[in-house]
């Protein structure tokens, strides 16, 4: 049976009290990567993965899961401003169904507006060079994703 992939509100009462979660950051040309530590209280950038194929891409996801004990992934929604959803959130369903399939860790969907733009104005702030800024941005993303759902998942939970 596939994993639930299910806006984050709802993946909460999944989740063990502890454990990892790895957000990512879905790029045409990259997936961003980032994880938590097991408490959940801090998201840090771990990798940008070079998409190849969707195995080659899964496996490489899944054994960074692996690696961390994760309990979940988060996976950026990139929502329209006005909250509809084009190609870009249809391509990031299909890619959570698909990975779904190979997992039993659930997937959360969280809304990503505007994530890239923020980090990347931060960045620019930081004095980072547009190279060192295009190597790290995705993973970055990720984290950020990743900390705002951390953020929610404590609010739920008090």
């Amino acid at each position: 049976m596939p994993a639930p992939v299910l806006p984050l509100a709802d993946i909460a009462a999944l989740l063990p009290p502890r454990g990892a979660l790895i957000g990512l950051d879905l790029g045409t040309k990259t997936i961003g990567v980032a994880a938590s530590d097991p408490d959940r209280r801090l998201a840090t950038g771990v990798e940008t993965i070079a998409r190849k194929t969707f195995t080659a891409d899964a496996q490489r996801l899944l054994a960074l899961a692996a690696e961390r004990n994760a309990a979940c992934f988060v996976l950026g929604l990139p929502i329209n401003m006005d909250g509809s959803e084009g190609p870009r959130a249809q391509s990031t369903r299909a890619f959570a169904r698909n990975l779904a399939r190979l997992t039993e860790l659930p997937i959360a969907l969280w809304d990503e507006r505007l994530s890239t733009a923020a980090v990347e104005r931060d960045l620019i702030a930081a004095d980072v060079s547009r190279a060192k800024r295009a190597a790290v941005i995705d993973q970055h993303a990720a984290a950020f994703i990743l900390q705002g759902a951390l953020d929610r998942l404590l609010r739920i939970a008090q």
